[in-house]
């Protein structure tokens, strides 16, 4: 019910009144559900996931190659497993680097053989990277180099995450970085790098990126996440650079939402990235 809570939000008809052209391609189906096992008896649902990230990685080619940004909505956050090696595919096309900027209170960087929890949506960073562990899902055909991945407002990290973190070399800002450091010059210092590369910008935002007393639509919530103020700084910094080339809005649960708060702010972000502004800077004349 996630990309239906977003329509309901206003979401295509915001974009349009800031003067963009916009199509609803409707809702990705899965293929043909594999008959999977794994060794791993935690995870679940793993036929419905291989069967996912196939379907919606081959739709988010063909649109990453039929319009200029494609909007991504869910829906679990395993989504991104197929939308970033989708677009990531398209930009090996183009002979372009893909660089992704994950904002998430998790770095989703387990396998299957990795998960204590079973839940399929801790693993999609690990998935589009080309980590090992994935016995029975399509292998992705442009996996994202690591070193192009910034993750921002990282708070909740196991063991096994933080030593495969430092082992591929992901830059991570987590809330004790963006405290100390601000958001500005981390999210700026990665533009730079994208800008230098000529690369392609894919974020990924995760309705837990942001806290919970503001953004209650989801079922991973964790305290202390990015405030109204500091992720709308981040969309307007985010637009203003004219890097980002694709968009996932993940992981609204609108049967947890109340009074559609969590959409209506999710829509605001996307609003934000795509040019509107909280308030519009003029300038003075003298």
């Amino acid at each position: 019910m996630g990309p239906t809570a977003f329509r309901i939000a206003g979401l295509p008809e915001i974009l349009q009144d800031l003067g963009w052209t916009v199509t609803d391609v409707g809702d990705a189906v899965p293929t043909e559900m594999p008959d999977v096992s794994h060794s791993n008896p935690a995870v679940r649902n793993l036929d419905a996931i291989i069967a996912w990230t196939k379907s919606v990685g081959e739709r988010a080619y063909e649109m990453a190659k039929a319009c200029d940004f494609p909007i991504f909505l869910g829906g679990d956050h395993s989504m991104s497993a197929g939308t970033v090696s989708g677009v990531a595919r398209h930009s090996q096309d183009l002979d372009q680097p893909q660089f992704v900027l994950w904002l998430d209170a998790h770095t989703d960087l387990h396998t299957l053989h990795t998960t204590t929890s079973g839940n399929l949506h801790g693993t999609p960073v690990a998935y589009f990277t080309g980590q090992s562990g994935f016995e029975g899902f399509p292998a992705p055909a442009a996996p994202v180099d690591p070193r192009n991945m910034c993750m921002m407002g990282i708070r909740s990290v196991d063991q096994a995450e933080k030593r495969h973190v430092a082992e591929i070399g992901i830059t991570v800002f987590d809330m004790r970085a963006i405290d100390e450091q601000g958001i500005v010059a981390p999210l700026n210092s990665f533009l730079d790098r994208v800008r230098a590369a000529n690369g392609r910008l894919h974020v990924s935002l995760d309705v837990d990126f942001l806290d919970p007393d503001i953004a209650p639509a989801v079922g991973t919530t964790v305290c202390g996440g990015a405030t109204f103020r500091e992720a709308h700084l981040i969309m307007e910094i985010l637009h203003d650079s004219g890097l980002v080339t694709s968009l996932d809005l993940a992981e609204l649960n609108p049967f947890l939402d109340v009074r559609a708060k969590t959409a209506l702010l999710m829509t605001d972000l996307a609003a934000s990235l795509f040019g509107r502004r909280v308030l519009e800077r003029k300038t003075r004349t003298y």
